[in-house]
């Protein structure tokens, strides 16, 4: 059996923690929420756009043909005057009409206070989605170690039941060489017989939860599913885990750094850059054209004489909307009230916050309890099974009593592995509530 674990263990890919945190945060969850924020960097540039001078080129050629027609035609008569003209039913000449036309435009923005508001809007918003997706890297990044830690609670786990199984066959052998020494029944071998299959069974059922594990933590970070998986021990985690910082400085620090947060602050300002967008409806705008246009009716003189053919026109034009029905004052009040909506979600935010990092908090700090009365239950387990071996091979107990404390030294062993991992995943819950998951980053 334990050849048989070793060579799975050999074939698996070994993976540290770093290397799972650092793919968690370039899985496609992750990358989903850095493109849509990425997106939004085009909507500053289109923003952007309008305070720019709008540039415009175009050109025409056309020819245009009026055939005979049958309608009134000016005809000349005599009069006592002189010669004149009366109009007269009769059959008109065919008729051609050839049009060249280029023209260059140019528009400039002088006064908008709108668009401006808009520009400012828009960089709100991007920094918003930012904040938004450094808050769903930083849960992918949770997400991909808590998968690590499952993945290396069920290797410890079989290492644990491993030793378990060794100690069931060596307290086999035992039995047997008390047994052929007479001074043991056979009732002996036998139980101890019965209890290592039931120890090997309990590693072959930990094989099934070992695959589901590696699976899942493949497809976290975007490797083949089919890809098995070895989860290196994380550095530190055969020590005593260090306290953590008091509620108040974890408070302060997600304060500081929660990207949940930076996202509600700019979703306030995006919402008051609206009510600046409407409200520029009671101010006028004011923007300056120019044109440059050449056109004529014969190719030779439009293209051949560039001293002919030509216009230009610069103007300024001003708008001011007086009176529009009361919608600037409306899409005002309505602007003011997005704003105290986005105020009160980062408020309520807060206190959220607040509670989740004193649940965390507590956690972390009941599991390093936890885990010091489970490293005491293991010392004195191991203790235990000491002394009730050393009854055994003197003869003076039996194997249910080396059983007893054989399952209990498991079992201890089993609950310090639970406490131990559950600290570091706890440990890591509060990083992500506080926003120091990612240390480097400017949240």
């Amino acid at each position: 059996m334990s050849a048989l674990m070793l060579a799975a263990v050999l074939a698996a890919t070994p993976i540290r923690l770093e290397d799972a945190r650092a793919r968690s945060r370039e899985n496609v969850q992750a990358l989903t929420a850095l493109l849509e924020a990425s997106s939004a960097e085009q909507d500053v540039r289109s923003a952007r756009s309008s305070l720019l001078p709008q540039v415009g080129f175009r050109g025409t050629g056309s020819y245009g043909y009026l055939g005979p027609q049958r309608a009134l035609i000016n005809v000349p008569v005599e009069t006592p005057e002189g010669v004149g003209f009366e109009q007269r039913v009769g059959r008109s000449r065919e008729l051609t009409s050839p049009n060249f036309n280029l023209a260059l435009s140019v528009s400039q923005l002088v006064f908008d206070r709108a668009a401006w508001a808009r520009l400012s809007q828009a960089g709100a918003q991007l920094e918003a989605l930012r904040g938004e997706a450094l808050e769903r890297t930083d849960a992918s990044e949770l997400e991909g170690i808590q998968r690590f830690f499952s993945l290396f609670r069920t290797q410890a786990t079989i290492q644990v039941l491993l030793k378990n199984v060794e100690r069931s066959e060596q307290q086999l052998d035992r039995a047997r060489a008390l047994f052929q020494a007479g001074r043991v029944g056979k009732s002996e071998e036998l139980s101890a017989l019965v209890n290592l299959g039931n120890d090997r069974i309990a590693v072959v059922e930990r094989r099934g939860q070992l695959a589901r594990d590696q699976a899942q933590l493949a497809t976290w970070l975007a490797m083949p599913g089919t890809e098995a998986l070895e989860a290196v021990t994380p550095p530190g985690l055969d020590t005593m885990p260090p306290a953590p910082p008091s509620l108040e400085q974890a408070v302060a620090e997600a304060r500081a750094r929660r990207p949940l947060l930076t996202a509600l602050r700019q979703r306030i300002r995006v919402a008051e850059f609206q009510r600046s967008i409407v409200h520029a409806g009671y101010l006028p705008r004011v923007s300056v054209q120019g044109t440059l246009q050449r056109s004529g009716p014969e190719p030779e003189a439009f293209f051949t004489e560039p001293a002919l053919q030509n216009s230009a026109n610069v103007g300024l034009s001003f708008q001011w909307d007086l009176f529009n029905g009361f919608t600037t004052q409306a899409q005002t009040r309505r602007a003011e009230f997005q704003t105290r909506v986005a105020e009160l979600n980062l408020q309520q935010s807060e206190r959220e916050l607040e509670g989740t990092l004193s649940e965390a908090h507590v956690a972390l700090q009941s599991q390093i309890a936890a885990t010091e009365l489970a490293e005491a239950n293991r010392k004195a387990a191991a203790d235990s099974l000491t002394l009730a071996t050393e009854r055994y091979n003197a003869g003076v107990s039996s194997t249910l009593e080396v059983r007893d404390a054989q399952l209990k030294l498991t079992q201890a062993e089993l609950s310090l592995l639970e406490n131990r991992i559950d600290v570091e995943v706890a440990r890591f819950a509060l990083m992500r509530a506080m926003g120091t998951l990612a240390p480097g980053e400017v949240k």
